[in-house]
């Protein structure tokens, strides 16, 4: 599995170094928005792309953490689940990545990421609700057979990429939260799959070919352009 993501790069800032066990706690409830995340994780990238793509990098300071050697203060006294990603907002933690991508669509300024239509709005909610078992069943499918186990899952954003004509993104021609909620795991069984099992989830599969090519393209012109 790829151990970090192309996708980490879509907005150029200068990182925190990760916090390993040895590391102090930083001040809690002291006013700052803070996202405690992993950089290779592709659940906290989903906030942080979020994070990024609203144009947030100065009101929500990344609290980077080693996940193999983790500070002992985080699950103790930040977020006691001790997974990532957690935000630290208005005098609360809160977690869970499709419940916080949400959360700052909702509560922060910046770039609107999900659509008006109501039948986008349900659609997203439909794919939302299908992320955990898509990414269940390949998982599971690395101990099988991939891509009789696997395919189904893959037809399924295939097929859900036909939705809506208007435009290459699952809800379109809106770049949107749904596509932020797949792409850090699509992007990873992509390189994973095809180098270990030599499996290409893009084969016969043209929308979802050409949805990865433009998602990375989108975030390397974004890179280029800060």
């Amino acid at each position: 599995m790829a151990t970090a993501s192309a996708l980490d790069k879509s907005v150029p800032e200068k990182l925190p170094p990760p916090l390993d066990a040895t590391a102090e706690q930083p001040p809690l409830f002291d006013g700052t928005t803070k996202l405690y995340t992993c950089y290779t994780c592709p659940f906290a990238q989903r906030v942080w792309i979020t994070r990024n793509f609203k144009g947030l990098q100065d009101e929500i300071k990344l609290v980077p953490l080693i996940l193999q050697n983790r500070p002992a203060w985080y699950p103790e006294k930040v977020y006691p689940p001790n997974k990532v990603p957690s935000l630290e907002h208005n005098g609360k933690i809160t977690g869970e990545s499709l419940d916080l991508i949400k959360y700052l669509e909702s509560n922060f300024e910046g770039p609107s990421l999900l659509p008006k239509d109501p039948a986008k709005k349900e659609f997203a909610e439909e794919l939302f609700s299908y992320t955990d078992k898509f990414n269940g069943t390949v998982y599971t499918s690395f101990k099988g057979d991939v891509a009789k186990e696997a395919g189904p899952a893959f037809d399924h954003l295939e097929n859900a990429l036909h939705k809506f004509d208007d435009g290459p993104f699952f809800l379109g021609k809106e770049f949107s939260l749904v596509d932020i909620a797949y792409i850090p795991f699509v992007e990873r069984f992509n390189i994973f799959l095809l180098e270990v099992f030599k499996y290409d989830i893009t084969a016969g599969r043209q929308k979802l070919a050409a949805w990865i090519e433009v998602i990375l393209n989108l975030f390397s012109t974004r890179s280029s352009n800060h």
